[in-house]
């Protein structure tokens, strides 16, 4: 791995779980005392973190943890929307789809296990296995490498919003009827049960992550 990748990947992880907060100047010169590393990777580091949206660049202050508010989680779904509902319509069609069944009962039995201990990383290991699984089946490099942008994106909104066990229960229920609906060859029905989880996933996030709060940071 490049030395700007070890840098992109060790910012973006301190952004996304909230250990650079939302307004914290990332200063070259600092960063790279920080990580032990010369500046040069880490203003590569710093140029794609600006270019997924978790930092932007200010006159006077260089590139800075970009803010999340309420139109920034709106946007985001916005988007998600349109990207997920497109390529679960496309894994429907794909000749491979037979696979989702066996995820979908995998879901299945994770609504009985995600409130056991220890089993929220298995699960989230689980909806990453189905995103890629789709993002497979879609076969569609521009659909997947806009989603991988957003998802970034979406991990940081969602840590605000911490783990309820009922909302992972549903999750998973939703998440199962989206792998059966790609598996039984209907690209309309995917997008529906997509679109259902999407606004499922959307109130939750609204409701518990940003609350009675405009801005959080």
């Amino acid at each position: 791995m490049r030395a700007s990748d070890k840098v992109y990947e060790s910012l973006r992880a301190d952004i996304v779980e909230w250990r650079l907060a939302p307004g914290t100047v990332l200063a070259e010169v600092e960063q790279s005392e920080r990580l032990g590393i010369s500046r040069t990777p880490v203003r590569e580091a710093l140029g794609r973190l600006v270019a997924d949206g978790l930092a932007v660049q200010q006159r006077g202050r260089g590139a800075v943890v970009s803010e999340v508010s309420e139109d920034h989680v709106a946007d985001l779904f916005v988007l998600r929307v349109a990207l997920e509902c497109a390529s679960a319509r496309e894994a429907a069609k794909s000749t491979g789809r037979s696979a989702f069944n066996e995820l979908a009962s995998r879901f299945e039995a994770a609504v009985k296990e995600v409130e056991l201990p220890g089993s929220r990383e298995s699960y989230y290991q689980l909806v990453q296995l189905l995103d890629e699984s789709i993002d497979e089946a879609a076969s569609n490099k521009y659909l997947s490498n806009a989603l991988r942008t957003l998802r970034v994106n979406l991990q940081r909104v969602r840590r605000l919003a911490k783990d309820n066990p009922e909302r992972l229960k549903a999750s998973a229920s939703e998440h199962a009827a989206i792998a059966r609906a790609i598996a039984s060859g209907n690209p309309e029905v995917a997008a529906a049960a997509t679109t259902v989880h999407l606004h499922e996933s959307f109130t939750h996030i609204m409701t518990h992550a940003v609350g009675s709060e405009r801005q959080l940071a």
